[in-house]
C-alpha cells in the first residue's frame, strides 16, 4: 500500500496571484524577486551566501517551470532543465486571507468559506471590551502594545517594560492573528499558554483564525531573542480534511512542525515538534522511516516565514532555500515502491515587498516519488486538488471540493 508525505514550504509563493490587488499585494513574487535579488547582489551576505539562487534539485523536480507558468516569468538564474523529473504545477488559492490556517486547510481539502476576523485599527487595535476581558479573565495589571507590528521589533520596544511590569505584549497585523509575547522566565511559559487559551475563547466570536504564544528570553544586557516554544491556538477548521478522513479509516498520521497547532490538534496524529528547518526536516525523515503502509507525513517548514519572510531578510531567506534544496536528495533516497511526495506552500511572504506580512501569492506544486509519472499538471484551481490527490492516492477517495491531478 502507498504512503505519503506533504511538505509546505510556510510562505514559499510564486506570485500571479490573480486577485493580489484585492489584498494590496499586485506584483508581489517571493521567489521571484529572491531569485531577482540574488543575480543583482542584494541576495549576498559576507559568510552566508554568494551569487545567483541555486536550487538544482527543486528545479530539476519542476520548480523553475511552475513558477514561471504562475508569472510567466522565469526564475532568474535559476536553470530551467528541458524535461523535469517531477510533476510540476502551481496552485490558487480561492479562500479569502492569506494566511496560514487558510492556507493549510484549503491544502488538506477544506477551502475557508468565510471571512475571517482582523484588527484593522494600526495604533489600539483591539476593541476596548476585548481588552477588558483579558485583562480581566487574565487576571493581569495590563497589556502592552495593542498594535500592529513586527513580532522581533515590539519584543525589542518593549520586553523590559514588560519584565517591569508583568504585562504581556499583545500585538496583530494584516492577518487574523492576535499575538502575546511574553518573557519565559519572568512570565512564564505555562502562564503564557494559559493566557493563549483564555484568549482564543474570547476572540472565537470575532473569528479570529489564531493566537499565538510568542515567548522570548534575555536581558537588556544581553539582549532579547524568542525562542522555540512558539505554540498557535488555532479554530479548527470547519469541515473535513484530509487528516480527519485517513483518521477515520484508522491509517497511521504523523505531524511535523506546527500542523498540529493549525489544525487546532484535531485527526493530528502523532506530533512532533522541533526548532528550525534543519531538525524539522530531519524528524520528517524519521517519521517516514516509521510510516506504515498507507500512513501520511504532513510537515511545515515554517524558519522560511517566521525568521526570514517577516523579516524581509533576502539572504537569509535565499540561504534558507538553498538548504532546504541540499537535503531534498536524502528525502528522495528514503522513498519506497509507491510512495508519494509532495512539496507546496501555503501563501507568500516576499522579502522585497513593503511592510512585513504574508503576500497573497499562488503557491509552487511539485509532486515526486519512484512511481510518480513526470510532466505538468498545470494550473489547479485550488489548494484543495493536493488533498483530493494524496486521498486518491492513499486509497480513502478525494477528500474536499478539489479534482485529483
Amino acid at each position: 500500500m502507498a504512503r505519503a508525505i506533504l511538505i509546505v514550504l510556510d510562505s514559499v509563493g510564486c506570485g500571479g496571484a490573480e486577485d493580489a490587488a484585492a489584498y494590496g499585494d499586485e506584483g508581489a513574487d517571493t521567489l521571484g524577486h529572491i531569485a531577482q535579488a540574488c543575480i543583482d547582489g542584494r541576495g549576498d551576505r559576507e559568510g552566508l551566501r554568494h551569487g545567483p539562487l541555486a536550487l538544482p534539485n527543486l528545479a530539476r523536480l519542476g520548480l523553475a517551470h511552475a513558477c514561471e507558468a504562475s508569472t510567466g516569468s522565469p526564475l532568474a538564474g535559476v536553470a530551467k532543465p528541458v524535461i523535469p523529473t517531477g510533476q510540476y504545477g502551481y496552485g490558487v488559492e480561492i479562500s479569502q486571507g492569506k494566511d496560514t490556517p487558510s492556507g493549510h486547510w484549503e491544502i488538506a481539502g477544506c477551502p475557508v468559506p468565510f471571512a475571517w476576523g482582523y484588527f484593522t485599527a494600526l495604533e489600539n487595535s483591539f476593541p476596548p471590551d476585548l481588552t477588558a476581558a483579558i485583562i480581566r479573565e487574565g487576571a493581569l495589571p495590563g497589556i502592552l502594545g495593542n498594535k500592529h507590528a513586527s513580532g522581533v521589533g515590539i519584543i525589542d520596544e518593549l520586553a523590559s517594560e514588560h519584565i517591569r511590569t508583568g504585562k504581556p505584549i499583545c500585538y496583530t497585523s494584516v492577518d487574523s492573528v492576535l499575538q502575546i509575547a511574553a518573557h519565559e522566565e519572568h512570565f512564564g511559559l505555562e502562564r503564557l499558554y494559559a493566557l493563549c487559551r483564555t484568549v482564543r475563547v474570547l476572540v472565537d466570536p470575532l473569528r479570529v483564525g489564531r493566537v499565538i504564544a510568542r515567548p522570548f528570553v534575555g536581558s537588556e544586557e544581553t539582549g532579547f531573542s524568542r525562542t522555540g516554544n512558539r505554540k498557535d491556538f488555532a479554530i479548527p477548521p470547519p469541515d473535513e480534511t484530509i487528516l480527519d478522513r485517513l483518521a477515520a479509516r484508522g491509517r497511521s498520521v504523523v505531524t511535523v512542525g506546527k500542523i498540529g497547532d493549525i489544525f487546532a490538534h484535531r485527526a493530528t496524529g502523532e506530533e512532533v515538534k522541533r526548532f528550525g528547518n534543519a531538525a524539522m526536516f530531519e524528524a520528517a525523515l524519521e517519521a517516514l522511516e516509521r510510516l506504515p503502509d498507507g500512513g501520511f507525513c504532513f510537515v511545515n517548514l515554517v524558519d522560511f516565514d517566521t525568521e526570514f519572510g517577516h523579516r524581509r531578510d533576502v539572504p537569509g531567506y535565499a540561504a534558507a532555500l538553498e538548504a532546504f534544496d541540499a537535503m531534498l536528495p536524502r528525502l528522495e533516497a528514503a522513498l519506497k515502491p509507491g510512495d508519494l511526495a509532495v512539496i507546496t506552500a501555503d501563501h507568500g511572504n516576499d522579502p522585497t515587498w513593503p511592510g512585513t506580512d504574508h503576500t497573497r501569492e499562488n503557491v509552487p506544486i511539485l509532486a515526486f516519488g519512484p512511481d510518480i509519472a513526470a510532466g505538468s499538471i498545470g494550473r489547479r484551481a485550488s489548494f484543495s486538488d493536493i488533498a483530493a490527490t494524496i486521498g486518491q492516492w492513499l486509497g480513502v477517495g478525494s477528500v474536499g471540493p478539489g479534482r485529483a491531478w
